[in-house]
């Protein structure tokens, strides 16, 4: 997009947290860049790194702010209220500082909320210090996620919604993630939205039997090596002492032909934040049950030694409900807190691991996978959780926590389940499971209708539709 006098048009992509944890601002970057033919600054925290693709793009540029020292965030209670207010003054001079000063003038800024406050203050003050229009993606509400640590009733939480709405009404135009939030916004806040959902890009796609081998080849310590003393995965690989690269957990490579080993454990995977809008507690309530459930299927008592029956796994035995491995990729505060839990578990079919994949590692992750679970509440009810859309580009079905507009995205009996309790997950493992991995047709009816439902959706199809008419009326007032 440029202008009548030639001029190549500049956006600034904001985000107040770590960018490499940001997958639709990263999205953005790239459509602005490819699609709208911009120049691209990105300002965020640094921490994980992005994709390769935004990494490598020659008009993409990104400017790093310092972190909030993490000093701060182990201080007593009675300082947290100063905290509160300190810390977004200095975000906000911090972030002045980078889009007035440090960045060539934009046309436009993205701006990613939440966080709202001091995010979407800073960004209207520099749209207006330097004659830019300013777009908002509405991921969701800052004051809703605030009130889960504070409280709905909190003062803060009031002043909070108050700048969240008033400087939300500024802007230039505004994106959000579900119709639902779309009608809440129009309805209640007075804002026009345009909905864009996040669709996966084109490097989430199924997995190819070379790259799962590779893959898991790559994985394979990590896999092997038991939040406990012992599980059903290591200890199922225990004494046969093959850690060539031509067997792995799931696959065997033979000359140059690869196959899945028809009694491997069947793989699950959940990625969470480890913060408490997701009840991570479900899942681990879930995997006890399928434990109990299955030894009951299967007339084993208490006695039954856990050790025995993983060598017979181990020596080719095949049972009707196959082990579970649960992969849990993220980073997040409660994590070190739900490893200690897992660590405590004694089960015998079921075993976890935590992880932190490359962005270039992950999609590969979930074309590998059989299932994913997706533990998202949403505290607004209004958004889409980004993984399960992630899991459903490569081809992956997803059983997702029920909440008001989950599904706008899961189809129940299509491309996904849902459950409210971990009770009803465990029901829904034992029912896609049984039979693993030749007799589930539960599961392979789920993953067909997932590879025929996500062949058609694209980011770049998607952005084209409905972000870039935006992007392009708000830029015309800069560029023409």
């Amino acid at each position: 997009m440029s202008g009548q006098n030639g001029k190549r048009g500049r956006a600034c992509v904001v985000v107040l947290g770590d960018l490499g944890r940001s997958p639709r601002m990263q999205y953005h970057a790239l459509s602005l860049a490819r699609q709208a033919s911009l120049e691209v600054d990105i300002i965020a925290y640094g921490g994980s790194e992005p994709h390769i693709a935004v990494l490598s793009h020659p008009s993409i540029h990104i400017h790093t702010m310092t972190q909030w020292p993490k000093i701060f965030q182990g201080l007593p209670r009675i300082f947290r209220p100063i905290m509160l207010l300190l810390k977004p003054i200095i975000q906000f001079f911090m972030l002045l500082w980078f889009l007035c000063l440090k960045i060539p003038s934009p046309d436009v800024f993205i701006v990613q909320n939440p966080p709202s406050v001091p995010t979407l203050v800073a960004v209207r003050w520099a749209s207006s210090l330097r004659n830019s229009a300013f777009i908002i993606d509405w991921h969701n509400f800052g004051y809703t996620l605030l009130g889960l640590s504070l409280g709905r009733n909190s003062r803060f939480v009031s002043v909070y919604r108050w700048i969240e709405n008033r400087y939300g009404k500024m802007a230039d135009g505004s994106l959000c993630v579900t119709k639902a939030m779309q009608h809440e916004l129009a309805q209640n806040w007075g804002i026009n939205a345009t909905v864009l959902y996040d669709q996966p890009p084109e490097f989430f796609h199924p997995t190819s039997l070379e790259e799962k081998h590779k893959l898991f080849c790559r994985l394979d310590k990590d896999l092997r090596q038991p939040l406990g003393s012992g599980d059903c995965v290591s200890g199922g690989s225990l004494g046969m002492g093959n850690y060539e690269l031509n067997e792995t957990l799931f696959t065997t490579q033979v000359g140059t032909d690869i196959f899945l080993k028809p009694n491997r454990a069947a793989l699950v995977v959940s990625s969470t934040s480890w913060t408490p809008d997701e009840d991570f507690s479900i899942l681990l309530e879930a995997a006890v049950m399928y434990d109990r459930r299955v030894a009951a299927v299967l007339n084993e008592d208490d006695s039954t030694n856990e050790e025995f029956l993983w060598k017979a796994i181990s020596d080719g035995k095949q049972y009707v409900y196959p082990r579970l491995l649960f992969i849990i990729t993220g980073k997040g505060p409660e994590k070190e807190k739900y490893e200690e839990k897992i660590r405590r578990l004694h089960l015998k079919r079921v075993a976890f691991r935590t992880m932190w994949l490359s962005a270039e590692d992950y999609p590969l992750l979930l074309g590998s996978a059989d299932l994913g679970v997706c533990l998202h509440t949403s505290s607004s009810g209004l958004d889409l959780p980004m993984k399960v859309v992630d899991m459903f580009g490569c081809g992956l079905p997803a059983c997702a926590v029920s909440y008001s507009c989950i599904e706008e995205l899961v189809k129940v009996k299509k491309n996904g389940l849902l459950f409210s309790t971990s009770s009803e997950l465990a029901d829904e493992l034992m029912m896609l499971f049984k039979g693993f991995p030749d007799g589930c047709d539960a599961l392979k009816s789920l993953r067909n209708g997932t590879l025929e439902m996500g062949s058609s959706a694209r980011w770049a199809t998607e952005w084209e539709k409905h972000a870039k008419p935006l992007v392009s009326k708000v830029l015309s007032r800069n560029l023409n």
